[in-house]
């Protein structure tokens, strides 16, 4: 109830802070490239439940038709503007939406595609025992997953051989030691880590 109250609590006064910037992003990205501000995608969350995660669109429009589910170094899909926001993580901001509908918490195991979701095992599947995030530990560490991914004959492949595993081992340590001071400590670094990149 404590990390619910404080997603609210948070979620309300970053939207309030930061609504400029995110209309400032939603212009840019109408502006660049023909399509939708907003990328709807579907993910796997709390007890194994889909729902809609939002973000500003980073990519060209019908983008998951002209290629894999997974976003490799270079990928020719992303726009110049959506490497800006990717880059600064300003495509996630309209998560926010989500934290507050309750589908996501600020700190969480990353919410994943269903296709993938289908792949876990039983055990990988207590990952799903929390309400993704927005951040984590696995978020952090692989913060430059495109560039992991680069080189990669297959990097569909890769992900769901090396990656995946990794990350939802990397979770599930994460929920045996989650508290709030823990959380408060990786939006912190989170917050500082892409504040570097300025």
């Amino acid at each position: 109830m404590a990390k619910r109250m404080m997603d609210l609590l948070m979620a309300s006064l970053a939207l309030l802070a930061l609504w400029p910037l995110m209309l400032i992003c939603a212009l840019l990205v109408k502006i660049n490239s023909p399509g939708p501000a907003l990328y709807k995608a579907r993910r796997v969350g709390l007890g194994g439940r889909e729902f809609t995660m939002y973000k500003f669109r980073s990519m060209v429009r019908d983008a998951p038709k002209l290629g894999g589910g997974i976003t490799s170094y270079g990928d020719p899909r992303v726009t110049p503007v959506g490497r800006m926001l990717r880059r600064f993580k300003l495509d996630e901001l309209p998560q926010l939406f989500n934290v507050l509908r309750g589908d996501m918490s600020f700190v969480g195991p990353r919410p994943e595609d269903p296709r993938y979701v289908a792949l876990y095992t039983p055990q990988q599947r207590r990952v799903l025992s929390v309400r993704p995030g927005i951040t984590g530990i696995s978020q952090i560490i692989n913060r430059n997953e495109e560039e992991k991914l680069k080189g990669q004959p297959d990097p569909e492949e890769y992900y769901v051989r090396v990656l995946m595993p990794e990350k939802i081992k990397t979770d599930m340590n994460y929920i045996e030691s989650r508290n709030l001071r823990m959380d408060l400590k990786l939006i912190l670094k989170t917050v500082i880590g892409y504040g570097d990149r300025i």
